[in-house]
C-alpha cells in the first residue's frame, strides 16, 4: 500500500541575493500583459524585479546572458541597473506577475535603453 501524498508541498523555484545591506520598505506587485509579438526594447529598472509567467510566453535576455523562452510557471529575476536586452512577447503574448521591492521614498521605475552599468562601458 502506497503512502498518501503530502497535503502541502513547498518547492524553492529561485533564490536571488539583493545588494549587500539593502533595506526594503515595501514590495509592489503588478500584473503586466504584453500583446502578441510586441518587442518593447532594451530597458532597465532602478531596483530588482522578480516575476513569474502566468500565461503565454516571452523571449528574455538579461545583459549579454543567454536568451531563454519562459512559459507559464517559469520565474525570472531582473537585477537593478542592468540592461534587460529582451523581454519580447511571442506570438501568443504574455501575462506575468512582477514583484518590485523598494526602499523608502523610491518608486519602481523602468527606463528605456542600456542600464547605467552598461551605458558608460564603451560598448559598440
Amino acid at each position: 500500500m502506497s503512502a498518501a501524498p503530502a497535503p502541502v508541498t513547498r518547492v524553492t523555484l529561485a533564490e536571488h541575493v539583493l545588494a549587500p545591506g539593502a533595506v526594503m520598505e515595501r514590495v509592489e506587485v503588478r500584473r503586466i500583459s504584453i500583446a502578441p509579438d510586441v518587442h518593447p526594447g532594451a530597458h532597465w529598472h532602478n531596483g530588482p524585479v522578480f516575476g513569474v509567467i502566468e500565461r503565454g510566453s516571452v523571449h528574455v535576455q538579461v545583459g549579454d546572458g543567454p536568451e531563454r523562452i519562459l512559459t507559464a510557471g517559469d520565474t525570472f529575476f531582473e537585477p537593478a541597473d542592468v540592461t534587460i536586452t529582451r523581454f519580447d512577447a511571442t506570438d501568443e503574448g504574455v501575462t506575468f506577475l512582477a514583484w518590485f521591492p523598494v526602499s523608502a521614498d523610491v518608486e519602481p521605475e523602468l527606463t528605456m535603453g542600456p542600464g547605467p552599468t552598461e551605458a558608460g562601458a564603451g560598448a559598440s
